[in-house]
């Protein structure tokens, strides 16, 4: 796994339909294979403000003279690009990881600039859900509060912002890393059992 990094990605986005909302921010924290932190940053993104909702606005805290002077996202993608490690296979990384890499795989493609990702992903949700498995505990959902309200990380009600996201995403997907207990080298795998009457 050496070969690999992982880029912990939170995006806000004017409102979730690709095909009429725009990216808004982008947060990224960049781990090596074992989850050391190499690199971060955010970025405040330039949408068209047709392209923001009400209710996504309300939800972000969009400031319409704030986002005026932002950058564009061509101009943030490309300093994405450069932030990036070379000669690795950056994995996307975060919760519900795929709604971002929809809407930053159309980012990419619009401004005529590589996708830069893998198509792997890795998602709390996954994770948060097999621990629960594991754990023998039902879970109410699999959203990011509800993962890191379990975890302790978190409390009361917090405003979405593209950083501190992924900085939650990351901190509860290690913290249910750490509370599933790794099996000694030659234990066995427990079967599962087939259901009665049929054959396994």
């Amino acid at each position: 796994m050496s070969g690999f990094a992982f880029a912990w990605l939170d995006c806000e986005f004017g409102g979730l339909d690709v095909e009429r909302h725009d990216i808004t921010e982008i947060g990224i924290i960049l781990t090596d294979y074992r989850l050391v932190e190499t690199a971060s940053a955010e970025w405040l993104v330039r949408p068209r403000p047709e392209r923001v909702s009400e209710e996504a606005a309300k939800i972000f805290g969009y400031e319409p003279e704030l986002w005026a002077k932002a950058p564009t996202l061509r101009e943030v993608l490309g300093e994405l690009v450069e932030l990036l490690p070379k000669n690795v296979k950056v994995v996307p990384a975060g919760q519900n990881v795929r709604m971002d890499v929809i809407f930053l795989e159309r980012g990419f493609q619009s401004c005529e600039i590589a996708y830069p990702f893998d198509y792997h992903v890795i998602d709390l949700a996954s994770l948060y859900y097999g621990w629960s498995l594991v754990a023998g505990q039902e879970i109410a959902s699999l959203s990011l509060r509800q993962s890191a309200t379990e975890a302790g990380l978190l409390e009361g009600a917090v405003q979405h912002r593209a950083m501190a996201d992924a900085r939650l995403t990351l901190d509860t997907f290690r913290h249910f890393i750490g509370r599933l207990s790794p099996r000694e080298p030659g234990d066995p795998i427990p079967l599962v059992q087939p259901a009665p009457g049929k054959k396994a």
